[in-house]
């Protein structure tokens, strides 16, 4: 599909520099389904009020991944000259010749080329340049100099890699606000970032309400940064990103279905984790499974579990808004895009957010021929 269809005009001081006060101040634009008109029928609420447009019953799922403290600060080793690197994927963890080690695929920069053998110091946490990788990013090693703790230093070392569109520093409020009070499982470079509204109450009102809430991972990746250069997006490469389906998901989905209850995504990356993991052979169901994806969804892909998502408001020609208009009907989203920016929504990772249901297939607008499928 032509990527221009996904664009919007956008106000730069829409784009939310800092979180709310609190989680739950966000700002919540509740989108109806077809054929109610969203010039009537839209409601602006806010996220403390969620639960109250969640049907009783349904499968809420969220995403558990923790983001790293992947970007760091320091100098190379002999010339003092400052550096950084951005940590990506742990591809080792483990004692070699007596020392705790780990090897990560990463990015780097610095004043002159990172060749390997170039070490880069901060405090006590040693990075080495080893090598490229085929996937053009540095082979690099993790080590301290002093025999301390691997991952206390890494962690020390670590700051939060807040994305290239919030122009500031990082400030000690987003070591916890970039984070969803589920993160368990260390791996994203970025945040899941409708999960960044919710909260224990909200999550136990939801309880509250019947609504059973499970966690599935998915570990975000450099991707979500990467802007569409190509004219259609067939031609756009996605990269991989890891992610997990526990039996206790799939079980709970199977629940859901003999209940004939929605199941509701908290964040697009919840979506690519189940449509990832849909099973064939169950319609409606997901399979346990571990594994990568390059899931692209774009309108005319057809949804095979889930049925309500909420998720913030994304980036004009992104491939994430081409999934919610996938999702939602291309018209509908856009038309919700419009009266956000026109109510003064605030847009991206720390932004305010929306809650839509999956359009049907027979309302679905603009469906061009193909759509691109899971490709593990």
């Amino acid at each position: 599909m032509r990527v221009a269809e996904f664009d919007f005009e956008l106000p730069a001081e829409l784009i939310a520099q800092a979180p709310p006060a609190h989680r739950e101040e966000a700002r919540l634009l509740v989108v109806p389904p077809p054929p109610a008109s969203m010039r009537t029928a839209a409601l602006d609420a806010s996220v403390s009020a969620l639960a109250e447009y969640v049907p009783p019953g349904t499968l809420v799922v969220v995403n558990d991944t923790k983001v790293l403290r992947a970007r760091i600060l320091g100098i190379k080793e002999g010339t003092g000259g400052r550096a950084e690197v951005f940590l990506v994927r742990k591809m080792w963890d483990g004692v070699e010749n007596g020392i705790h080690q780990q090897r990560w695929r990463a990015m780097g920069r610095a004043s002159k080329a990172l060749r390997p053998g170039t070490r880069i110091v901060r405090d006590a946490l040693v990075v080495e340049f080893e090598g490229k990788a085929d996937d053009g990013l540095f082979e690099v090693r993790l080590f301290t100099r002093d025999g301390s703790s691997l991952e206390e230093a890494r962690m020390s070392a670590g700051q939060v890699p807040l994305p290239p569109y919030i122009k500031r520093d990082v400030r000690s409020e987003d070591e916890e606000r970039y984070q969803t009070v589920f993160a368990k499982v260390e791996g994203a470079v970025a945040a899941p970032t409708a999960g960044l509204h919710l909260t224990p109450e909200l999550l136990e009102r939801l309880r509250e309400r019947g609504c059973e809430i499970e966690s599935c991972t998915l570990h975000v990746g450099l991707g979500t940064f990467q802007p569409v250069t190509v004219d259609d997006l067939d031609d756009h490469p996605m990269h991989s990103e890891y992610f997990e389906v526990s039996r206790s998901l799939s079980t709970a989905i199977a629940r859901a279905r003999q209940r004939g209850a929605k199941v509701m995504a908290i964040g697009t990356t919840v979506v690519r984790a189940l449509e990832s993991a849909q099973d064939p052979e169950r319609p409606g169901h997901v399979r346990p499974c571990a594994e990568e994806t390059r899931i692209l969804i774009q309108p005319g892909y057809r949804f095979a579990v889930v049925d309500r998502l909420m998720t913030n408001f994304h980036l004009p020609k992104s491939t994430l808004l081409a999934l919610v208009c996938a999702f939602g009907g291309t018209d509908r989203v856009l038309e919700a895009y419009r009266r956000a920016v026109a109510q003064r929504y605030r847009f991206f990772s720390y932004g305010d957010a929306m809650v839509l249901d999956r359009v049907l297939d027979r309302v679905l607008d603009r469906v061009p021929d193909r759509a691109e499928l899971p490709t593990p």
